[in-house]
């Protein structure tokens, strides 16, 4: 809109909602103005009812399809205060529980004071039948919280601002969110918040704060520290900190590093000089980091008393198990038995399983009740159907649950109260970021031997941290790196291929033969049309392997062969809507029955229960795949089934949900899949990296299909620079060990 036009007002009765989106409050409605006249209003807002009063400040457009419409720049919104009103706003739905009937009785009793009887005196409805003491408690409750997410909304909204991160500053906050966020907009850039600081930054500035202000300075440092933690980073050096706040935020360098003194001062970041660098960590990056340290360095030096005839015990093992064990295996082994901490790590194929199993057969012969875990639910399902033994993800082993103030992760397993066992295997150990990796040393009991396993040329953690790496490269740890591809492994070309990129060669990617293909596409579009035919007929027809069986990676989210539009395209294929199956738009996906759905954040709180209904338990996971089985619009709900863990969603959740037909290499890590198609286009140098493509054709068990350009592929091999992460783990644990260098 042209910022000279006057801005027109319209005022009326909200008298039908067509569409709302929950995720930015983007809302279709019909107004009936003080006339009788019904328009169409488009604009941003969140939880719009029938019945509701709306001042509105905007202008006429017209839309090319929907034609004449008003489009709102403000509006001012009052609950309605008619008898009339009052049952269109209660009777369409509004608040959970209250229908039309309902409706009707509730405003026949109180009439125009319904909805303050309903807010303030909710003891009072139960003189409706029907209505228990408990159920108008409910009502009450559900009523007031819709009152204050919408006044929140409505604050955030006219900043301009997502109406998303109302909803999540009222989730941690409830109805102090509003005052909170007056007190200090730097609110809505905070990590659990996740709005960036340029957003919260608008509010502060609208609201008188100034460019200066010692507030604003120390809250983009802040924002820095834990942006570069999402980054990988654990540390960030004094110097560079400085640096990019001050360009972040247009002030000078000097009161950035003024303002990092005085965080220093108070606690809220801990400087230390380290690595060569004067470095700035916030505290509980530093303690973990620190922690760890110490915790691996004393466990590398623990040895155990040799006290039995270990050659003698692993030709038993050799002998039980019907296998004869390589010569590094053997040595880890040997090492597992006499050491406290020992890493084992291989590329495919070279018998990192083979491994695991003895060393597990072996802490079983020796009655040694061993755990085994892995950072992820996929990496510890797969543990589990490799080993024939239950394994858990680390959050579950340390039982992880959110805190009091629903923000802090906390772990029932800690130094307090260990857990249970004489021996921990953890397996994809790469993807362990030192705050997860610090949780389990400290829930260690004293005695217990912990097994690293890993590939160390996979992608590094999500999570701040190299830790794998970092013990490996720090050679204080007892290490066995497996090298030998074994004789039944040789054939396979993912395995060989795999290799060969590892070390930065190129393979024959036109020998189309075995287990690995390549489908030379040169245009996106093609590469879309071909993978959705690859996974839709071609291999289920013509290899019988069936869609759930088949992965498709990308490197990127973006772009036309970005895991955003081919999950699209996926949906339309494998799920297309039937008009049977029910949906749930919600931003711009729609959900649907029978969709594939990934969680993407760590939701320690949610409640699941088994198919059978004879377990149940708290907490789904970054990275879980799933299965709608049912949306519920009535109660406003979406049930996933996690691999028989049974999930239930409010429609306010579903920002922790994406469709998982396709998904990023990154996200992928930890699993395998007995097809994998590989999208492959030309995009950012920081994606298109060795390991990324190392860590992808891994993933594949039986069959790797690269779909993209040959050259795209090269120029990953090629692309060997590996972000550097700040982090002295490597150096702590030399100096912890008293090694110089």
């Amino acid at each position: 809109m042209d910022q000279n036009e006057e801005l027109l007002e319209l005022s009326g009765t909200v008298s039908s909602v067509i569409y709302k989106n929950e995720e930015n409050g983007y809302t279709v409605l019909r107004l009936t103005d003080g006339s009788g006249e019904v328009v169409t209003v488009v604009g941003c807002f969140p939880y719009a009812s029938v019945g509701e009063s709306m001042i509105i400040s905007g202008q006429w457009t017209t839309h090319n399809v929907h034609g004449r419409q008003f489009k709102s720049e403000f509006a001012q919104r009052l609950l309605p205060n008619t008898e009339q009103d009052i049952y269109s706003y209660l009777a369409g739905g509004t608040i959970k529980g209250i229908g039309p009937a309902m409706a009707s009785l509730i405003v026949n009793e109180f009439g125009e004071k319904a909805l303050e009887i309903i807010e303030n005196e909710p003891e009072k409805l139960t003189r409706i039948r029907g209505i228990s003491q408990s159920r108008a408690k409910q009502i009450s409750r559900d009523f007031r919280r819709q009152a204050g997410m919408r006044r929140l909304m409505e604050f955030v909204c006219s900043f301009g601002l997502r109406p998303i991160l109302a909803m999540r500053v009222y989730r941690y906050y409830g109805d102090k969110g509003l005052d909170l966020l007056r007190d200090n907009p730097y609110l809505l850039a905070s990590e659990h918040i996740g709005g960036t600081f340029a957003e919260a930054d608008i509010m502060a500035q609208e609201i008188g704060v100034d460019a200066y202000s010692p507030k604003r300075v120390c809250a983009a440092v802040l924002f820095e520290l834990a942006h570069n933690a999402g980054n990988g980073h654990c540390f960030i050096p004094r110097e560079k900190l400085a640096a990019i706040t001050a360009q972040l935020i247009g002030v000078e360098p000097e009161n950035a590093d003024e303002c990092i003194g005085s965080l220093a001062e108070s606690g809220q970041l801990i400087c230390e000089d380290i690595a060569g660098c004067h470095a700035c960590y916030l505290p509980a990056l530093y303690e973990a980091e620190s922690g760890a340290a110490e915790h691996l360095a004393a466990m590398a030096r623990r040895e155990f008393p040799d006290r039995m005839n270990i050659s003698a015990l692993i030709e038993s093992l050799e002998g039980q198990l019907q296998i004869q064990y390589a010569p590094l295996q053997r040595q880890i082994l040997e090492l597992a038995l006499r050491h406290q901490l020992v890493v084992l790590t291989g590329g495919p194929g070279t018998g990192k399983t083979t491994s695991v199993r003895a060393i597990l057969a072996m802490f079983d012969r020796l009655g040694m009740k061993t755990l085994l875990t892995a950072p992820t639910g996929r990496a510890a399902k797969r543990m589990t159907e490799l080993t024939g033994r239950e394994a858990t993800t680390v959050h579950r082993l340390l039982e992880a649950k959110f805190a009091d103030d629903d923000e802090t992760v906390v772990f029932s397993k800690n130094a307090e109260e260990r857990l249970d066992c004489d021996a921990v295997i953890l397996d994809e150990s790469s993807m362990m970021d030192i705050l997860l990796m610090n949780a389990l040393l400290e829930a260690l009991p004293p005695d217990a031997r912990l097994v690293m396993v890993g590939d160390a040329d996979q992608l590094p953690s999500v999570g701040p941290g190299n830790v794998f790496s970092a013990i490996i490269r720090s050679q204080v740890v007892p290490l066995v790196r497996l090298t030998e591809i074994f004789r039944q492994k040789e054939n396979s070309r993912i395995i060989r291929n795999a290799h060969m990129i590892n070390r930065g060669e190129h393979p024959n990617l036109s020998e189309n033969a075995g287990d690995f293909f390549r489908l030379k596409r040169m245009q996106a579009g093609s590469s879309v049309d071909t993978i959705t035919e690859l996974i839709s007929v071609r291999l289920p027809e013509k290899m019988h392997i069936p869609p759930d069986e088949i992965q498709v990676l990308s490197p990127t989210r973006k772009g036309e062969l970005g895991t955003a539009n081919l999950n699209r395209r996926l949906q339309e294929v494998l799920n297309p809507h039937d008009g049977k199956k029910r949906e749930k738009a919600f931003g711009d996906l729609v959900f649907r029955e029978n969709d594939r759905v990934m969680q993407i954040k760590n939701n320690y709180d949610i409640l699941w229960q088994s198919t059978d209904h004879k377990v149940s338990g708290t907490g789904i996971f970054n990275g879980d795949i799933g299965r709608i089985t049912q949306i519920d619009q009535d109660v406003e709900q979406l049930t996933v089934n996690f691999d028989g863990r049974i999930a239930t969603y409010g429609f306010d959740s579903l920002l922790e949900l994406e469709h998982a037909w396709a998904m990023t290499v990154h996200k992928s890590q930890g699993s395998e899949y007995r097809a994998v198609i590989l999208a492959l286009s030309a995009g950012s140098q920081m994606l298109l990296t060795r390991d990324v493509l190392y860590t992808a054709v891994t993933r594949a068990r039986e069959l790797l299909i690269l779909v993209g350009d040959d050259q795209t592929a090269y120029q990953m091999i090629d692309n060997f620079r590996q972000t550097k992460r700040y982090s002295a783990l490597r150096v702590r644990l030399r100096k912890l060990s008293g090694v110089v260098g």
